[in-house]
C-alpha cells in the first residue's frame, strides 16, 4: 500500500469554459459592431482555440467524451474560422457568402448532436446548447439572404457565452467554497437504461 496521498488535480473545463465563453463575447461584439476584428481574431486563435483544443485533450485523459468532443471540436472552429477570415484578409483564398454559410450549417448539425447529449447532463449545460444551436440556426440565415438574423445570432449567443461562464464559476466556487453556491439545474432528460 503506497503511503502518497492523491494531490487534487484542477478541472481544465473551467479553462475550456472561460475561453469559449470569452471568446464567443468578442466574436459577437464584432458582429454588432462594437469591436474590431483583431481582438477577435487574437482570442480565437489563442483562448478560443488552442486554450481549448488543448482542454479537450487534458479532458479526454479523465475519460469525459463529452467534454473531450466539445473543447477539441470548438477549439478546432475558433482556429479554422480565424484562419479563413486571415486567408480572406491576405486574399490567399477568399470565401464566399455561402462559402462561410455552408462551414456554419455543418457546424450547427456538430453541434445539434452535442445539444442531444447535453439534455442528460444538467439544466445550465442544456441552456448553453440550446442557446448555441438557436445562434447556429440564426447565423446560416444570415448567410443565405436573412442578413438582420446575424445580429439576433448575436444576442443570442452572447447569452449562451454568458451561460458557459456561469458553470465555468459553479465549478470554481464549489472549489472555493466547498458547496455549491451556483446550482446548474436538473437535466432536462433522464436517461432510462432499457429493461
Amino acid at each position: 500500500m503506497s503511503d502518497e496521498t492523491e494531490v487534487p488535480r484542477g478541472n481544465p473545463a473551467v479553462v475550456g469554459l472561460g475561453g469559449f465563453g470569452l471568446t464567443m463575447i468578442i466574436q459577437q461584439l464584432h458582429h454588432l459592431g462594437l469591436c474590431g476584428l483583431g481582438p477577435f481574431i487574437a482570442c480565437g486563435l489563442v483562448f478560443g482555440g488552442l486554450a481549448q483544443f488543448i482542454v479537450g485533450f487534458a479532458e479526454q485523459k479523465c475519460g469525459n467524451n463529452f467534454s473531450y468532443a466539445v473543447f477539441t471540436a470548438y477549439g478546432a472552429f475558433w482556429i479554422t474560422y480565424c484562419i479563413i477570415l486571415l486567408f480572406d484578409k491576405f486574399a490567399i483564398y477568399h470565401s464566399s457568402t455561402s462559402d462561410i454559410g455552408y462551414f456554419l450549417i455543418v457546424w450547427t448539425i456538430y453541434t445539434v448532436i452535442l445539444w442531444i447529449a447535453s439534455l442528460y447532463i444538467n439544466g445550465a449545460m442544456s441552456c448553453t446548447f440550446t442557446m448555441l444551436v438557436l445562434g447556429f440556426i440564426l447565423l446560416d440565415l444570415g448567410q443565405f439572404g436573412y442578413p438582420a438574423m446575424s445580429k439576433v445570432a448575436a444576442y443570442v449567443l452572447i447569452f449562451g457565452a454568458l451561460i458557459a461562464w456561469y458553470i465555468m464559476a459553479h465549478v470554481i466556487f464549489l472549489g472555493i467554497f466547498g458547496r455549491d453556491v451556483l446550482p446548474l439545474g436538473d437535466p432536462w432528460l433522464n436517461h432510462r437504461p432499457a429493461v
